[in-house]
């Protein structure tokens, strides 16, 4: 690790927003912060679509930073650079030093320069072509392909400093949380909720989860095992809160009085009534749900409309034209998916019917459902909820 090595950090869809683009910027800077805040002490400050992450001390862990920076929403790229005086002979210098390893791997080379400084003397094909035609005299066994390069030397004068830097990568893109309103998310323990939950937070939606517990019939691993889900997407989302909502009387109700082929889907109907009220109390103004359109019976297209009927609140279901295939790639790709493999049963798959109905009639629910008080089982399960403070 170089010394004064720092992080330039791309933004993405932000540079996008109009009149109010600031209000999102300034939020993204907040977002970063506290990212930042576990792995040192850093100044950050944004010119020209670019965040500078720069380390204050040599006790920095430059790694956990660049970690933290790929996971927050809103930057598109994110790639380590250092900074050098502005002129051809300091740029020239810094390249061979800094990426001394990247030559020694690569076999071919270009440079690319950006001048943001206007009073800088050359242009910035002059910079490249300054710059690239040094290198290569530096290092005679690479050669230059402005076309296909193993390595692209980048190269960006700015109003302080020349910058140097290599490859960079992907960041998390999206807009950063907060800026897409507040939304409650139904997580279960399974593989489509965190990937939905975090599709949402890639929207700028500032999330809390509810989780709904059926003991003894689902397990204190089942509960633990949520919460980790949690965890693992709050290096996404930032802190968060999980309601856990008791469903035990619920789902005994249900299987005393109704008709089987209807369990699950007023089980559901009891999930949205009951996330509806956590939301409303949490000041959120959706709802977000794994579901994914035909994945099993009670994600029909008519099965949804009688789950989405007791609610008034937009159900927002980034999922829902995705494949299981997708989906898991997603739940890798984000870090959920072991987690969601685990073994321990949900209260979903507790009482689920041998033959559920698939194209069921929304007034035969709710005939069906009648048999229950609906209102006093909600109370009553509201009165039990507890909730957790999930942090990084």
């Amino acid at each position: 690790m170089n010394n004064n090595e720092m992080l330039l950090l791309k933004l993405g869809e932000v540079v996008l927003k109009g009149l109010n683009r600031r209000s999102f910027e300034d939020k993204l800077m907040n977002n970063v912060r506290r990212r930042l805040r576990h792995c040192g002490s850093f100044q950050t400050y944004l010119r020209q679509s670019t965040i500078y992450v720069e380390p204050t001390n040599d006790s920095c862990d430059m790694e956990a930073a660049w970690t933290a920076c790929k996971q927050v929403f809103g930057i598109a790229a994110v790639a380590r650079a250092v900074p050098c005086e502005k002129t051809v002979e300091a740029i020239v210098e810094t390249a061979k030093v800094y990426l001394k390893d990247e030559f020694a791997r690569a076999k071919s080379f270009k440079v690319e320069s950006k001048r943001a400084d206007k009073q800088f003397p050359m242009n910035s094909i002059q910079i490249s072509q300054t710059v690239g035609g040094e290198l290569a005299e530096a290092f005679p066994d690479v050669e230059v392909d402005v076309h296909n390069p193993d390595l692209t030397v980048h190269v960006e004068v700015r109003e302080k400093h020349a910058y140097v830097h290599g490859p960079s990568e992907p960041g998390a893109g999206g807009l950063p949380v907060g800026m897409g309103g507040h939304a409650v998310s139904l997580l279960s323990g399974g593989i489509d909720s965190p990937v939905s939950s975090w599709m949402m937070a890639r929207r700028g939606v500032q999330l809390e989860m509810v989780h709904f517990v059926s003991p003894p019939y689902t397990s204190q691993q089942a509960l633990d095992k949520v919460l980790e889900l949690a965890r693992l997407l709050t290096a996404y989302c930032g802190r968060m809160i999980v309601h856990i909502v008791p469903f035990t009387e619920i789902q005994e109700e249900i299987r005393k009085n109704c008709p089987e082929e209807y369990f699950t889907l007023i089980m559901r109907r009891f999930m949205m009534r009951l996330a509806e009220a956590v939301a409303k109390k949490a000041g959120a103004k959706a709802l977000v749900t794994g579901e994914s359109l035909g994945q099993v019976a009670s994600q029909t297209m008519m099965a949804l409309g009688v789950t989405e009927d007791v609610t008034t609140m937009p159900v927002l279901r980034p999922l829902i034209g995705m494949d299981k295939v997708e989906i898991i790639r997603l739940s890798r790709e984000i870090g959920t998916f072991d987690t969601s493999i685990l073994p321990y049963e949900d209260c979903c798959t507790v009482f689920t019917p041998r033959h559920p109905a698939t194209r069921p009639n929304l007034e035969d629910v709710r005939a069906a459902e009648a048999a229950l008080d609906v209102d006093a089982l909600v109370a009553k399960a509201l009165e039990g909820e507890t909730w957790v403070r999930v942090k990084p």
